[in-house]
């Protein structure tokens, strides 16, 4: 499947362009308390956020406030970013910490009776415009979310649909390469079970 997310920064906001400052001098500016610089970041790299919370929650009520709380967390922190340029990766690494603290949350409120439970509709998740053989793969990938535990979700998802490499899921999740590799196993084992042929 190809990759639907973005890892690094697409080449205009790594500084492609002389015109257009970089990550790096953005972070800068900002840390200096240059409110047009954040608002610069924070235009850059909305997309990038929106989208990957989007593909993670569905078609949530929930999507916007997460990635509101995921810019609110990187702006305020932004003196611990060790790698300025690396601003897109830090910022999706939050918003990927901030959708596993909301999907947490909520399987504690189902299992309390406090919420019903709400799987994603994959027909809204999945956009018009995907070719039918992708799609035929979000549909199956959607269909058994709901069924895995958050961090597997977590990896199926951000590996099958946003086509991160596991060494880059770990950076986001903030966990190591073997709890990658061990929940992508499990993903993949109920996603396998779930569309065998019946015998």
């Amino acid at each position: 499947m190809s990759r639907v997310g973005n890892w690094q920064a697409p080449a205009q906001s790594r500084g492609a362009s002389p015109a257009r400052p970089t990550d790096a001098v953005l972070v800068a500016a900002a840390r200096g308390g240059e409110r047009w610089a954040q608002e610069a970041l924070f235009r850059r790299h909305a997309g990038l956020a929106l989208g990957l919370a989007y593909r993670l929650l569905g078609n949530d009520a929930d999507v916007e406030d997460v990635v509101q709380e995921a810019q609110f967390i990187v702006f305020t922190r932004l003196d611990r970013l060790k790698e300025p340029q690396a601003f897109a990766s830090w910022l999706a690494g939050t918003v990927v910490r901030r959708v596993q603290q909301l999907l947490r949350h909520r399987r504690v409120l189902v299992r309390l009776g406090l919420r019903e439970p709400r799987p994603v509709d994959p027909d809204l998740a999945i956009a018009a415009s995907t070719p039918p053989e992708v799609s035929a793969d979000l549909q199956r990938i959607y269909a058994v979310v709901d069924t895995l535990s958050t961090q597997a979700r977590m990896v199926l998802l951000l590996r099958k649909v946003d086509g991160y490499s596991l060494p880059e899921i770990a950076e986001l999740m903030a966990c190591s390469l073997s709890t990658v590799k061990r929940r992508l196993t499990e993903a993949e084992k109920v996603l396998a079970d779930a569309h065998k042929e019946p015998a």
